[in-house]
């Protein structure tokens, strides 16, 4: 499953690709409670087709209605929804919110190529256009936050899609790696149980073969990573979360009860993981909803990872070593 943002893009090169000119909206900023967060796209075809979004609907509504009568600008440009009450509402942003939204032009499939490339190679692109000239500059960078203005320039950023590694392909898992795919997570399970293997029937979802701590390892937990443990069996557990309490992931749980995540804790303090490391674990995993079925558990979980995300995104994104470099 590719992420939303490469799903738009790749929709926006073919439309232009069949000669069709197209603009890309992206939020810059929002007041109130606006739906969407800062750099959310949308792409817009000349005749009013869309893909993407920037709110709930009615702006995206204006914008292709603009579009089919030649409104939209012809460089790069900011506009502004909800700048007041009447407008709030006339475009369904509830509670006074605004948006302010960055458009550019697309003529060529040129100007969608870097961005493309730094979603599939999981690199960081800082994208920055000039208002005036419409020059644009492209830089690979750690992670710095949100979009943002800067005199005269608009700086973006397209990278890796969130990724969710399940340990554990039991009820549990098969519930949450349905719903996380609906998050724009790239789901992966990995259990080294053959009979689990046999029963495991999610569309979407990577099966990756091996051991949970060879499997972490592999694929290098990144700081657009969960990885989430829910064997129950801390033979397999354990073994995923001395590697994952290591790595860049941003996020890190398992299931279990307060007094077994206690005793969970003492024996990955028998090897050699630092405190810090340790009280890294979110456990028990998830939110406090008192939640007991396979899919209220699979809710928490899914709503501390939207929490932890949203956190991350209004703050900007710092891998491990960069934060403890700082400390």
């Amino acid at each position: 499953m590719q992420s939303s943002d490469w799903e738009v893009l790749q929709r926006a090169r073919d439309w232009l690709d069949q000669g069709y000119g197209a603009h890309l909206f992206t939020v810059i900023q929002t007041w109130g409670s606006a739906p969407r967060l800062p750099g959310a796209i949308l792409v817009v075809r000349e005749d009013g087709h869309l893909v993407g979004s920037v709110s709930g609907g009615c702006i995206e509504d204006d914008l292709a209605d603009k579009a089919r009568h030649q409104q939209l600008p012809a460089r790069p440009a900011i506009m502004e929804y909800g700048v007041n009450q009447a407008e709030a509402q006339r475009f369904g942003i509830p509670c006074g919110g605004q948006l302010k939204i960055f458009a550019e032009p697309l003529t060529q499939t040129a100007q969608l190529a870097p961005m493309l490339e730094s979603l599939s190679q999981r690199r960081l692109l800082k994208r920055s256009v000039h208002l005036h000239s419409g020059e644009v500059r492209h830089q690979y960078v750690l992670p710095e936050g949100q979009p943002y203005l800067e005199s005269d320039w608009f700086h973006s950023y397209f990278g890796p899609q969130w990724r969710l590694l399940i340990i554990g392909a039991n009820q549990l898992g098969s519930v949450l790696a349905a719903m996380a795919q609906a998050l724009d997570f790239h789901v992966m399970i990995c259990d080294p149980r053959e009979e689990m293997r046999a029963e495991w029937h999610v569309e979407g979802a990577d099966w990756l073969p091996g051991m949970p701590d060879d499997v972490v390892l592999e694929m290098a937990p990144d700081p657009h990573t969960a990885i989430v443990a829910v064997t129950h069996d801390p033979k397999l557990d354990d073994m995923a979360l001395l590697e994952a309490l290591k790595s860049d992931a941003f996020y890190i749980g398992a299931l279990g009860s307060v007094k077994n995540q206690e005793k969970r804790k003492q024996r990955l303090r028998s090897f050699d993981l630092t405190e810090q490391e340790v009280n890294r674990l979110h456990g028990p995993v998830g939110l406090r909803i008192s939640s007991r079925t396979p899919a209220e558990i699979a809710v928490s979980i899914l709503a501390e990872l939207i929490q932890e995300r949203a956190q991350l995104q209004q703050t900007g994104l710092v891998s491990r070593v960069h934060r403890l470099a700082m400390a």
